[in-house]
């Protein structure tokens, strides 16, 4: 019950990623033009976001999630809400820049990262895929279920871009817009909780199948999972959205490199 996922894939891949990122800030950040030196803090930031990702799919929380509803949603949490933003604040810009000279690479980057697409292109996904039909095929299919973790970080990262862009080039809103975006990015997770949170039936049937754990039964897992999604779902954008308020309010006062990337 309490194993951990150590499917080589999905280590090689978590380590693959943590070390270029370290071998790209250290020796080898002489071959990136106008690179400069990567704070400690900037480090810590991405490497937290790489233990939410290890977290969420290596961890005990991977397996527990083939059995609880609830449990599987604090795993999308982790690797939607939180990895994601803790990756872009935490990588710095010039590390991002050589993939702009790929031909239209900025335009395209652009036009994804604009607050209506972002917006559309992440909660479409992660509605769709908690669709019961669709979220029991990932239960039953290893490789859609890959697929569907790896379309949640990928358009996750999408939705996070237009706060914490690391690059001029492809930058974030302007923070008024990000205000009003991040107010509406609050709405899917509570709408989507509460229909999980009030539903008189178990939606998922592979929930009703397997072992139950902890004496819950389906449908109380079935409506913590609700809860897990609506409540802190929607206060991790309400969080981000007073920090940036707060930080708008005092921009007179703020560090203008940030000024400037906001």
């Amino acid at each position: 019950m309490y194993a951990w996922n150590w499917e080589p894939g999905l280590v090689l891949g978590l380590i693959a990623q943590i070390s270029i990122y370290l071998a790209c800030v250290g020796p080898l950040r002489r071959f990136f033009p106008n690179s400069a030196a990567v704070s400690k803090n900037q480090i810590q930031l991405f490497a937290m976001g790489w233990l939410c990702l290890f977290a969420a799919l290596v961890s005990p929380i991977d397996i527990l999630s083939d059995s609880l509803l609830s449990m599987h949603m604090i795993q999308h949490l982790l690797i939607t809400l939180i990895a994601p933003p803790l990756l872009l604040l935490g990588t710095p810009r010039w590390l991002f820049r050589p993939l702009l000279r790929i031909p239209g690479a900025t335009l395209i980057g652009r036009l994804m990262t604009s607050v209506v697409p972002a917006f559309i292109i992440y909660n479409m996904t992660f509605s769709l895929w908690h669709v019961p039909r669709y979220y029991e095929l990932t239960l039953n299919n290893q490789i859609f279920h890959i697929l569907e973790h790896v379309m949640f970080i990928g358009t996750a990262t999408l939705a996070w871009w237009p706060i914490c862009s690391p690059l001029d080039e492809v930058p974030s809103a302007p923070v008024g817009l990000q205000i009003f975006y991040l107010f509406f990015q609050s709405f899917p997770p509570t709408i989507l909780g509460a229909i999980l949170t009030f539903a008189e039936l178990p939606l998922y049937p592979h929930y009703t199948r397997v072992a139950r754990l902890w004496g819950m039964t389906p449908l109380v897992d079935q409506q913590l999972a609700g809860l897990i999604m609506w409540i802190p779902g929607s206060l991790i954008f309400f969080g981000v959205l007073s920090a940036v308020f707060i930080r708008w309010m005092n921009r007179d006062d703020i560090d203008p490199r940030l000024a400037k990337r906001a």
